[in-house]
């Protein structure tokens, strides 16, 4: 089916999914794949049995391995992260559109354990501009800006269809576009600080700055799940709404 969306908003039970009924057991499960994570259980197994346990239908189990880490991953992310915004960068582009966008449009962004803001959505090989695409690039265009940011480059993924289009309104923002096979590798090796909040990319790279967390902060009325508290919920039993229905 095409992906005809105007907006990157909610799905249609997230409000119960990631309500506050919910949220408690979503951020025991994180807590609990974070510890299985950082002693070294493998992530397939670890998730299904963190899901199990707290009866998680697919889409929580999704924003639940987001937001989860293992101990050793925290610690690099934090001893690289940029605290004070600087230029020039290097963006991690979809991933900071595709976040951007869900957060003005009233979809989820998850807060993580290793206080990156993520979002659920997907492009599954295809990108289809929503009605906040342009307001997503200006609002990183005003705060850019404001912040003293030099050039920078955003990096589009290839084999994504379209990325030609985002990457034409990125050049009209002003900012360097690159169309690459794998922004991934790119950002990993050494160069000028990245912004990113792919796991993997974080797990690699040098200097990072939590670009997106700080430009969600400045959308009022934001749906953020905050995630990374990691407070465990000590009642136990299932989450509400779970099932895999």
């Amino acid at each position: 089916m095409p992906d005809t969306r105007k907006h990157r908003g909610a799905g249609p039970r997230d409000h119960e999914w990631f309500g506050p009924e919910a949220r408690p057991y979503l951020i025991a499960a994180t807590s609990d794949l974070s510890w299985l994570l950082t002693r070294g259980y493998a992530e397939p197994s670890s998730l299904k049995l963190v899901g199990d346990r707290y009866r998680l239908v697919e889409r929580q189990r999704v924003a639940v391995l987001r937001s989860a880490c293992s101990d050793q991953s925290l610690a690099r992310r934090h001893a690289n992260r940029i605290v004070a915004p600087r230029g020039p960068l290097r963006i991690d582009g979809f991933n900071l559109i595709l976040t951007l966008e869900s957060a003005l449009g009233g979809g989820i962004v998850l807060g993580g354990r290793d206080g990156c803001f993520r979002d659920l959505a997907s492009v599954h090989g295809t990108y289809r501009r929503v009605e906040e695409t342009q307001a997503a690039l200006d609002l990183a265009g005003r705060f850019l800006t404001e912040w003293g940011i030099g050039a920078c480059t955003w990096y589009l993924d290839a084999p994504v269809s379209n990325s030609g289009r985002l990457a034409a309104m990125i050049r009209a923002m002003g900012w360097e576009a690159a169309i690459v096979p794998d922004p991934d590798s790119i950002l990993s090796q050494p160069g000028a600080p990245i912004t990113t909040a792919d796991s993997g990319i974080l797990d690699r790279c040098g200097p990072w700055l939590n670009l997106a967390r700080l430009l969600v902060d400045q959308v009022p009325g934001a749906f953020v799940v905050d995630l990374g508290s990691l407070q465990p919920y000590h009642q136990g039993g299932p989450a509400p709404g779970g099932g895999e229905g």
